[in-house]
């Protein structure tokens, strides 16, 4: 998810690939580590400053590093490293959604009307045809705010702006119909989470969630909170030609759609969580996973803000991803337990290809 103020062109950076000490147990194959070390290297050449990849099996995790987390210092990505996660956040919304779903709050096939009553309106949108289950899947066929809304991400945004700006603009097709990404869907289904439980989704989020898995190093921005928590590496982008640091910023614009902290240990302990049944009853984690053809990578499928994502060996991946300006991961969770989360420090035009390419190695290796 990217405002249209922000530029993306990929450049050359240095290519040192490392695993870091003292984070690799035993179990872990040597020639795992060692293709996704090349892996990593291989992403850097492509131009990103930095990566870094974590993998998990068994409740262990390693880290492996490549380029640079700081190209001032020429430091690597710090251990742990808290970076911002994007549209992952999707994953954490529609889990407290499904979650109000089975203590019978919400339902999915309700149009969002009736929790959020006159709010979406105008321009063919019309909230009386559009149920929740539709939001969570991008089926909903609202047009998304990025696309009109200007920022450099110094301002500061309330959900109902953002809306409304979605909503100058005409419906794109006929609720469930078809598939289309649009953050407006999560910016709605973060209000109708505050409406329903009088509480803000930060604070759903944390009490539902963060604080059961013993996320310590997850968290949804406070209210104008510019800076990232915790070791982290620099967030870059390029405008006119130059590099332009983008780590701080103000991530109301991407709110409930996008704006969450995590470290890959972390989002890899959250997706492992869901999957292996930990946070929804059986039933809402079925819906989760009714899935929907979705162009978001090639051959994926979308369910409830979670995706099925193909990977070369054929093993079962669920996971999501994000992009925000500085930072884009990938990741999920096979089936055979093993989960993985690879964040670079700069968003390109073509990159979320390139990273996943560092997915599938690390899914795959043996």
């Amino acid at each position: 998810m990217l405002p249209r103020t922000w530029g993306r062109v990929a450049v050359g950076a240095a290519v040192v690939g490392t695993v870091l000490a003292g984070t690799v147990p035993a179990m872990a194959a040597v020639s795992v580590r060692h293709e996704v070390g090349q892996a990593l290297d291989q992403l850097v050449g492509t131009g990103v400053p930095g990566a870094q990849a974590v993998v998990t099996e068994r409740g262990r995790s390693w880290e492996a590093v490549s380029g640079v987390g700081d190209r001032r210092s020429g430091k690597a990505f710090p251990h742990r490293s808290h970076v911002r996660i994007g549209s992952n956040t999707k994953t954490f919304v529609a889990t407290v959604i499904l979650q109000l779903v089975a203590e019978g709050k919400v339902k999915l096939d309700d149009p969002i009307d009736r929790y959020l009553p006159g709010v979406v309106r105008g321009n063919g949108n019309d909230g009386t045809r559009i149920t929740v289950r539709q939001l969570l899947q991008h089926t909903s066929g609202l047009p998304d705010y990025l696309v009109k809304l200007d920022t450099d991400g110094t301002q500061h945004f309330e959900p109902a702006e953002l809306v409304r700006t979605a909503l100058t603009m005409r419906s794109h097709f006929e609720p469930g119909t078809k598939w289309e990404y649009s953050n407006t869907n999560y910016i709605l289904a973060g209000m109708l989470i505050e409406k329903v439980t009088g509480r803000s989704t930060a604070t759903e989020i944390t009490n539902r969630i963060i604080k059961p898995l013993g996320l310590t190093d997850t968290y949804y921005p406070a209210p104008y909170e510019t800076g990232i928590r915790g070791p982290h590496p620099r967030g870059y982008d390029q405008a006119d030609g130059k590099w332009v640091d983008v780590t701080d910023q103000d991530p109301s614009w991407g709110g409930a759609a996008g704006a969450m902290v995590s470290t890959g240990q972390d989002v890899n302990r959250f997706f492992t969580a869901l999957l292996g049944g930990r946070l929804l009853p059986p039933a809402q984690l079925a819906e989760m996973k009714r899935t929907v053809p979705a162009d978001v990578f090639p051959g994926a499928e979308y369910g409830l803000g979670l995706i099925r994502i193909p990977v070369s060996c054929g093993k079962e991946l669920w996971g999501h991803g994000g992009s925000i300006p500085g930072f884009r991961t990938r990741g999920g969770v096979a089936a055979d337990g093993r989960s993985v989360n690879v964040t670079v420090n700069q968003v390109t035009a073509t990159g979320s290809a390139d990273v996943m390419k560092v997915v599938d190695t690390a899914v795959c290796s043996n």
